[in-house]
């Protein structure tokens, strides 16, 4: 999927507002050399940056790390591919926020992890766990599904058990792992929806015309107002996999 850094930042500046709780499982010693992995526009790479000195943003996205480098020039942020890291144990933290739920593949992805951390260092993610945004996903497929489309989930949502047994497998001890329910607001009240359907549903999105597509998304919300509206904003039924973990 091809990400829109300028509708990231102004629509969902709620993936990193949310990520902000995390920051607090980072240990406070500043000679922490600390990797944050897939960094989007940089919001809490620069945030991590203030108290720690030895900090990497990345992300798969050019565009995005074009927007962080642009916003925070005081930074370091690359373009690195999760699944294609070439790190030797040389980080103490790997940081992820709303991240691994857009890699089809955590076994290899924790191995590479792995081999990025030195010895003791530690796993800090949080990500869609199973049941994230259940009620938008299923209307969508069944609305996709009515105009002749098959609809495939380009998410990987994992349950604790699954998700701990590659920790395992990968060599991390557990420290804490758990996933909850965190519903969220979405910006921009009655068009709220919408803009989070035109960015993560953007690939199935691709081949409607304008018209179809906003015919489509009106249908998505008509199916899930029951549900999701509060009055005021749509309020998305976010599923979130904490994991802090060691080697």
């Amino acid at each position: 999927m091809k990400w829109d850094s300028t509708l990231y930042d102004g629509k969902h500046d709620f993936v990193s507002e949310y990520g902000k709780g995390l920051l607090s499982y980072i240990p406070d010693a500043s000679d922490q050399k600390i990797l944050d992995l897939g960094c989007g526009t940089g919001t809490l790479t620069s945030e991590i940056s203030d108290k720690y000195r030895d900090v990497l943003g990345v992300d798969g996205s050019p565009d995005m790390i074009q927007k962080a480098k642009a916003t925070y020039p005081h930074v370091s942020f690359e373009v690195v591919d999760a699944l294609n890291m070439s790190f030797e144990q040389e980080w103490d933290i790997v940081f992820s926020n709303a991240v691994f739920h857009w890699i089809p593949d955590h076994d290899k992805l924790l191995k590479n992890i792995k081999q990025s951390l030195k010895a003791s260092g530690k796993l800090i993610c949080e990500f869609g766990g199973y049941g994230n945004i259940g009620t938008i996903e299923q209307a969508f497929k069944t609305l996709l599904a009515a105009k002749g489309y098959t609809y495939k989930s380009r998410f990987n949502f994992p349950t604790v058990d699954a998700f701990g047994t590659l920790l395992e497998k990968n060599g991390f001890i557990i420290d804490d792992l758990y996933i909850y329910d965190r519903p969220t607001v979405l910006k921009d009240g009655e068009k709220g929806l919408a803009n989070w359907a035109s960015q993560f549903f953007a690939t199935d999105l691709v081949d409607f015309n304008q018209a179809d597509k906003d015919s489509l998304l009106a249908e998505l919300e008509n199916a899930v107002r029951a549900e999701l509206w509060d009055g005021t904003n749509w309020v998305a039924d976010y599923k979130r996999l904490r994991a802090i973990a060691h080697i």
